[in-house]
């Protein structure tokens, strides 16, 4: 089996892929059967980002602060480890966004793509779900459509609910809503376009983040789930991502 380790700038991230280096060899990513990525969920991110064309499916370590996404770190029997792990494939976000510019950005986002407000101004936004308004004027600090994988982390965070890995919907989260006061968001299937139009931008500016990629000042916001561009998570059996997102709706911490 031909690994490629590729790791965070942290020194205990670095030192153990020295080790895992010299225990297994190392390929380049293009070349390689399993990527093994050493950090936490922030660098998990970065690597699926960077190496979501290719073919080899992702095995993450934990050696960061965060590790959702990420399996027990552990030097020995990696092989085996990999040959009995499950396989999640996530599917990102598509995101095109608008600018006061009028240029368009396009991003992907493995967790989520969040509106956040730039200033003191309470955001003022337009949701339209495929080609109908359903909210004319949500005022708020923001808010993020989310998919399964993401659904705990910053969605979980702001009152959105958890998504189970296999359930086919995306979350859509209002950040701080004020108007209208009962609104909580929505539970969307997939295949929901998602668009988000900022109605004074001029004195109320937003931008919007697609995982860690930002546009400022944006005016509008396409957000849809790509169908063609899933990659593969490895997890162990005990550890599995879908079992994990089940567990997460009972923690008690």
């Amino acid at each position: 089996m031909r690994f490629a380790f590729v790791a965070s700038e942290t020194n205990v991230a670095q030192q153990a892929r020295r080790k895992f280096v010299d225990r297994y060899g190392d390929m380049p990513p293009e070349e390689a059967d399993v990527i093994v990525a050493l950090g936490g969920d922030g660098f998990m991110l970065r690597t699926l980002h960077a190496y979501r064309a290719l073919p080899a499916p992702v095995y993450g370590m934990k050696l960061g602060r965060v590790g959702f996404l990420m399996n027990k770190h552990r030097l020995d029997e990696l092989e085996e480890r990999i040959s009995r792990a499950h396989a999640a494939v996530l599917y990102p976000l598509e995101m095109r966004t608008v600018d006061a510019h009028g240029e368009v950005h396009h991003a992907l986002a493995f967790n989520e793509v969040s509106l956040l407000r730039q200033s003191n101004q309470a955001a003022h936004l337009e949701v339209k779900l495929n080609d109908t308004v359903k909210l004319q004027n949500l005022v708020c600090d923001g808010i993020l459509v989310s998919t399964p994988a993401g659904s705990t982390a910053y969605n979980l965070s702001a009152h959105g609910p958890i998504l189970p890995l296999d359930a086919n919907v995306l979350a859509l989260t209002p950040i701080s809503p004020f108007r209208p006061r009962r609104w909580r968001g929505a539970i969307l299937p997939h295949r929901t376009l998602v668009t988000l139009r900022v109605l004074d931008p001029g004195k109320r500016p937003v931008s919007a983040t697609a995982d860690y990629h930002e546009v400022r000042d944006i005016r509008e916001v396409e957000i849809r789930q790509s169908q063609g561009q899933g990659v593969r998570l490895l997890f162990d059996p005990e550890h599995n991502l879908e079992q994990r997102i089940l567990d997460e709706q009972f923690a008690q911490d």
